[in-house]
């Protein structure tokens, strides 16, 4: 069972297409179909955090990425699920992995959602796999209108130590800032998404300049909690204080919604924000800065809001898959100032 014809989907997408029983807590809904292609051999990258890593010291079908298992299905009867049941699913994303196929699969999987459905459609791609940035083109011709980039690292220390030389993986610090920068100019401004994830040993501060380097090339950032995949190089690193996971999504909000900028903002000898150097009580109020952040649907507002792939079950939320009510505000208002 391999891409094209075969599709990995998350838990959440399984259960809204109707493969498994929904149990979405304090029922939320799903609005986006993430999707990635799949070959037996796995992933060819050594990522030290991430659940596809295949020397990954786990069974097969205990194996999860970005906490959740991914089963497989063929990509005929997803596409025929979507167009029947997932009313709820504004917008599809269909990611690579690191695999010599993946990128003409990616594409032909693209193709086959423009011609069969009405959803607009995300590419997540791996920059490594892309020498020659000038094929971008293509994935804008099979028909993606947005592409999302997973950086992850915020440093080029961090990016090295966990995707790159220092764990033998193929993946440079260069060459992936180098594709945002081409899928900017390909895709149009805020077309592009850089995925982020919080709590690899990178300071406040860092995290932040880089949702800034980002904004100002043209790319929105899309923000992830790190979560110890068993069986991971990282199974044993903690996941960020909730403090520091708020601070970060509130100065990102700030910053890819032009309220503010870094450099204003202060920040105590830790790294941590103290003063996020604009008013913030009513962005607080409102809850949205942390909500989940992904590509938007038609209407404009965040499609790809991933249900619960932060969270442990019963465990406060990180990302939040929709706006969050008072009392959700009062215990964000309490972990925004927990240092």
């Amino acid at each position: 069972m391999e891409s094209p014809e075969y599709v990995q989907i998350s838990t959440a997408a399984s259960m809204a297409l109707g493969y498994q029983p929904a149990m979405f807590r304090r029922n939320a809904c799903l609005t986006g179909l993430n999707l990635l292609v799949t070959y037996p051999e796995g992933c060819a990258a050594r990522c030290a955090y991430c659940g596809l890593h295949r020397e990954r010291r786990v069974q097969p079908e205990k194996r999860t990425f970005i906490r959740v298992g991914w089963p497989t299905y063929p990509l005929d009867d997803v596409i025929e699920r979507l167009n029947r049941n997932g009313h709820s699913l504004r917008r599809v994303c269909v990611g690579m992995i690191t695999h010599r196929r993946a990128f003409e699969d990616m594409n032909t999987i693209i193709r086959r959602f423009r011609e069969e459905s009405d959803r607009p459609i995300s590419a997540l791609i791996s920059p490594t796999l892309i020498r020659d940035l000038s094929r971008l083109a293509e994935v804008k011709e099979a028909g993606a209108d947005m592409v999302g980039i997973a950086v992850d690292a915020a440093t080029p220390e961090l990016f090295a130590r966990f995707r790159g030389p220092e764990v033998n993986g193929p993946h440079r610090w260069e060459h992936y800032w180098a594709t945002v920068e081409e899928a900017v100019r390909l895709f149009g401004p805020f077309k592009v998404g850089v995925h982020l994830i919080v709590g690899l040993g990178e300071t406040e501060q860092e995290m932040l300049q880089t949702i800034q380097r980002a904004h100002d090339m043209g790319a929105h950032t899309h923000l992830f909690s790190f979560f110890p995949e068993a069986g991971s190089l990282m199974e044993h690193h903690p996941q960020p204080p909730f403090g520091q996971y708020r601070r970060v999504q509130l100065g990102r909000y700030i910053i890819n919604n032009g309220y503010g900028r870094v450099e204003p903002m202060t920040f105590n000898e830790a790294g941590q924000v103290v003063d996020f150097g604009v008013p913030v009580e009513d962005l607080i109020r409102y809850g949205e800065p942390f909500m989940t952040s992904g590509c938007p649907g038609p209407d404009g507002r965040v499609a790809c809001n991933r249900p619960f792939g932060n969270e442990r079950a019963g465990a406060p939320m990180r990302n939040y898959p929709f706006l969050p009510e008072p009392e959700d505000v009062e215990l964000i208002r309490y972990q925004l100032r927990e240092y």
